[in-house]
């Protein structure tokens, strides 16, 4: 006989196993890429009906918690939790204020987490860290956009960290970049090469003070250059009125 699943503050029988499904990953350690049990296995596991659980799946990877690789099972999400675009940047019309903002909530977290970075990054974090340093010098060199691989760089120096929490802010981190190479239009590279460059070397000499400085340096070159697009757009606006 299945299991009573109702609930008495009015949540479907779907959200109620689709909250199953996620008690089921965190106790059973299932990570990044790793595959659940086939459908027959988590309905018998779950006791429910095969059309409850596959609504619950989609929720859930509505949700980005999993991933449905037909021909082959469910999937924990590689990006677990993560969404493309978590604060709805997109509908955001002013972009120029936006990377103005965003570059500002980065200098808030990121001079820091460099500066941890330092202090607990291996011999291995390091060589991880030149290459991803690297990938973005090489995109530069290319005349490509670089916007990816500088996001990586920054993701990587924050999973260094060790902070748990900073990492899952990759989303914003990526919009925030994205939207400044954008905007900037291949401006500013030689000194992204070379500011990267610092900030490598200070997290590989263990050097906090140097990393948190490099860092400030790198996103405060960033905010200078989008100010002065904020200011041209507002002497545009006025017909250079003050």
């Amino acid at each position: 006989m299945k299991e009573n699943l109702t609930e008495p503050d009015g949540r479907s029988l779907s959200e109620i196993v689709a909250d199953r499904l996620i008690k089921h990953i965190v106790e059973e350690g299932l990570e990044q890429g790793d595959r659940l049990p086939n459908e027959k296995d988590l309905c018998d596991l779950l006791q429910v009906g095969r059309s409850t659980l596959r609504e619950a799946v989609r929720m859930l990877s509505s949700r980005n918690i999993l991933t449905v690789r037909h021909g082959s099972g469910i999937y924990v999400s590689e990006q677990l939790g993560l969404s493309d675009d978590p604060l709805g940047f997109i509908f955001v019309k002013d972009k120029v204020k936006l990377v103005c903002d965003l570059v500002d909530f980065r200098m808030m977290i990121e001079p820091r987490v460099a500066a941890m970075a330092a202090l607990r990054a291996t011999n291995s974090d390091v060589e991880d860290l030149r290459r991803a340093e690297l990938e973005v010098e090489n995109k530069i060199k290319a005349h490509e956009s670089h916007s990816r691989e500088d996001s990586i760089f920054h993701g990587l120096i924050a999973k260094i960290s060790g902070n748990i929490i900073v990492p899952k802010l990759e989303p914003i981190l990526f919009n925030a970049i994205d939207l400044f190479v954008t905007l900037s239009k291949s401006h500013l590279v030689e000194e992204t090469i070379e500011e990267h460059r610092a900030i490598v070397e200070a997290i590989a000499h263990r050097d906090s003070v140097k990393a948190y400085d490099e860092m400030i340096l790198h996103l405060v070159n960033n905010r200078r250059y989008i100010s002065s697009l904020l200011e041209d757009q507002r002497i545009e606006q006025t017909g250079g009125e003050y």
